[in-house]
């Protein structure tokens, strides 16, 4: 009997299927090594050699993982291609003392990408599991030489990332941006016009055209600054004459879409269904995992050979031969992109979302993805979209107005992947036309602020400043929302906390390497030389840490944490009449004795915000909004202890029509907090 060991049991339950009884298909559930969380676990003395240990989680699995290797004839290891795969598969190889074994790597799990990595094994790609390493390495020397200086100057329970803190700095950055931007006033004036002769319905059309630029000059656009500049320009234009000046018509082409990368399902999942891209990349796991697509952890845009005459045949099948023009391939812009790797893709081309839906126990949510991920790839071989485009340019006077039509000839690939796009349908005119005015309208505007960062557009700058990997981005977003630093507005848009901006400002200044963009994408890059074998893992370690201890060491003694995160005031303690102080926690500012930690009196800065809701238990008390020594927001009676009353959910001023229990709001849905009422379960948007 062979052995093949891959990291999870779902995965070795759809390659069971393929090979049956020939092999013995197990999981080793992850890593079953790592450095321990109670020390550093680096050996800086040693050369940076890591101490790793095996959880006790893993060691069921190791010894079941022995039993059956002592009794194989060959040992497989099939972990995933990338570097956290190489570096699992590196551990299982050691754990288990394995001298001869074979290594096999796959992008989909299919029967025949199966077949075909069985009959080319290959060793460990030790420059793949030292690139792991370094990052490890750099990060736990980060967080744990880094995180012990945040809890000494600010607070305890803060935490330092090294990639983690760039993408805290770009929110800052960016909020800082928003408050300081200073409104500019411009203004727009529009023509409406229509034909003189109107002889069917469609020249009935009104014609809305935009003032551009003064005729006959070169200056590309009008900048009307204020009202009076649009006054002037309106009593320009009193009796002016409309006449058609220019008209040209053209084809314009639309590309179609590449197949996803990591960042770009990432970004389209949010943009689309609003989903973070932890559960876009859980979902896809599960996917890729069940052989229903090719894995889903990539920067590269190839595509099999296979792939693309599938989706070829299936295009001409089922469209017809013009929705098909030829194999189109595309290259990333990615840096430091894995162009071994493939895109995200369905395994089966063929297998479209109706026949999944029947054929696999699927959730909703897997289907959407699976749909979503189906559609880009079939698109992405399929013709370009044609559109006929009118610009007309219409003089009036000295002045020179523009508008646009455009209609679809051919819809290509939006037939697969719609797009938005306008269409705009123009009556039948002429060069030399007189148009009659409607009316014209000037609109005053004013520039806009950068928009907050949201999952989509957050993931884009970090993939453009080459912050991080595809493994990378979900893991990143996650963590700076689980360490209180940023949180998410109404629509779902980032916005650094208080302690977020004071851990940034002290990074910034006191630790610049660590939050610099380019020193970051830097880093990366050498990780990607330590994965080509071009720079060696222990010397990328060496010349980071050694100039970022001295700096720390000078940081412990220069830094004083009065300076950074404490404020006085002219209260006096209640307890023991020292000084009362403003200190900064985990969760934002408090009032807390100067004489802690003999005296341990505290009190808000801000007083439980109430709701205005009358308390259903007791009929006296207020909800007010509190939080757990965790920070966890929750709402309660304001007569606690005397009344207990207390909801997770934020509460409304409404009763239940069937029970009368306060309603509650959850995601923009109305629902019973009475969890034996039939609406706790939906009640309405």
């Amino acid at each position: 009997m062979n052995l093949i060991i891959v990291e999870s049991p779902t995965k070795a339950t759809t390659i069971k299927k393929f090979l049956k009884d020939k092999y013995n298909v197990l999981a080793s559930y992850g890593h079953i090594r790592d450095l321990p969380k109670s020390e550093l676990g680096v050996d800086i003395e040693n050369n940076f050699e890591p101490k790793y240990i095996i959880p006790k989680k893993s060691r069921k699995t190791i010894s079941e993982l022995k039993k059956a290797a002592e009794k194989s004839k060959n040992i497989i290891i099939a972990t995933d291609e990338d570097r956290e795969g190489e570096s699992i598969a590196w551990h299982i190889k050691e754990v288990l003392k394995l001298e001869d074994y074979q290594r096999i790597v796959f992008h989909e799990i299919t029967p025949k990408a199966i077949e075909n990595a069985i009959k080319n094994p290959r060793k460990i790609d030790m420059n793949l599991v030292n690139a792991q390493q370094a990052r490890r390495i750099l990060d736990r020397l980060v967080g744990y030489k880094l995180s012990p200086f945040l809890w000494k100057k600010i607070t305890k329970g803060l935490s330092a990332g090294r990639v983690q803190s760039v993408a805290v700095r770009l929110i800052v950055e960016r909020e800082v941006d928003i408050k300081n931007f200073l409104p500019q006033e411009y203004w727009t004036i529009s023509a409406f016009l229509s034909k003189i002769k109107n002889e069917d319905e469609k020249d009935n059309k009104e014609i809305e055209s935009l003032l551009y630029k003064k005729n006959n000059k070169t200056i590309e656009k009008l900048d009307i600054k204020n009202e009076k500049q649009a006054k002037e320009i309106l009593k320009d234009l009193e009796d002016a004459e409309y006449k058609i000046k220019n008209i040209s018509k053209k084809e314009i082409k639309k590309n179609p879409l590449p197949p996803f990368i990591t960042s770009t399902l990432q970004q389209e999942c949010w943009q689309k269904f609003k989903w973070p891209s932890k559960l876009t990349m859980s979902l896809a796991q599960q996917l890729y995992e069940k052989g229903l697509i090719t894995y889903h952890r990539t920067d590269s845009l190839n595509l099999s050979e296979f792939s693309l005459f599938s989706a070829k045949k299936f295009i001409i099948e089922n469209y017809g031969n013009n929705y098909w023009t030829g194999i189109k391939k595309y290259k990333t812009k990615s840096k430091g992109a894995q162009e071994a790797h493939e895109a995200i893709r369905p395994a089966y081309p063929e297998k479209t979302f109706s026949e999944l839906k029947i054929q696999e126990k699927l959730d909703e949510k897997s289907l959407k993805l699976y749909d979503l991920i189906w559609k880009r790839f079939i698109a992405s071989q399929m013709s370009q979209a044609i559109f006929d485009n009118t610009n007309i340019d219409i003089s009036a006077k000295n002045y020179l107005f523009k508008t646009t039509g455009q209609t679809l000839k051919f819809d290509g690939f939006l037939k697969v992947y719609p797009l938005k796009f306008e269409e705009k349908e123009l009556p039948n005119l002429e060069k030399e036309e007189i148009l009659k005015l409607i009316k014209i309208i000037p609109l005053k505007h004013f520039t806009q602020p950068p928009p907050r960062f949201n999952e989509a557009s957050l993931i884009k700058i970090l993939e453009e400043n080459g912050i991080g990997r595809p493994s990378t981005y979900a893991p990143i977003i996650s963590t700076i929302q689980e360490r209180n630093y940023v949180k998410k507005d109404e629509q779902k848009r980032f916005y650094p906390t208080e302690i977020g901006i004071l851990v940034n400002d002290v990074l910034t200044k006191h630790f610049p390497e660590i939050v610099d963009i380019k020193f970051t994408a830097k880093m990366e890059e050498n990780l990607d030389k330590i994965a080509q074998g071009k720079i060696d893992w222990r010397k990328v370690c060496k010349d980071f840490y050694i100039p970022f201890e001295k700096n720390l060491e000078e940081k412990y003694k220069e830094v004083s944490k009065k300076e950074i995160s404490e404020t006085p005031t002219n209260e006096k303690c209640p307890k023991c009449s020292s000084p009362i102080i403003i200190k900064m926690g985990k969760f934002g500012k408090f009032y807390a004795c100067s004489n802690f930690p003999n005296c341990k009196y505290t009190k808000p800065l801000k007083e439980n915000i109430s709701l205005n809701i009358i308390c259903p238990k007791c009929n006296k008390g207020e909800i007010i909004e509190k939080r757990t020594k965790k920070g966890k927001i929750f709402y309660a009676c304001n007569n606690w202890p005397k009344c207990d009353f207390a909801l997770w959910d934020k509460p409304i001023n409404k009763k239940c029509p069937k029970c009368s229990s306060l309603l509650i709001e959850k995601r923009g849905t109305i629902f019973c907090s009475n969890k034996d009422c039939q609406n706790s379960k939906f009640m309405a948007k």
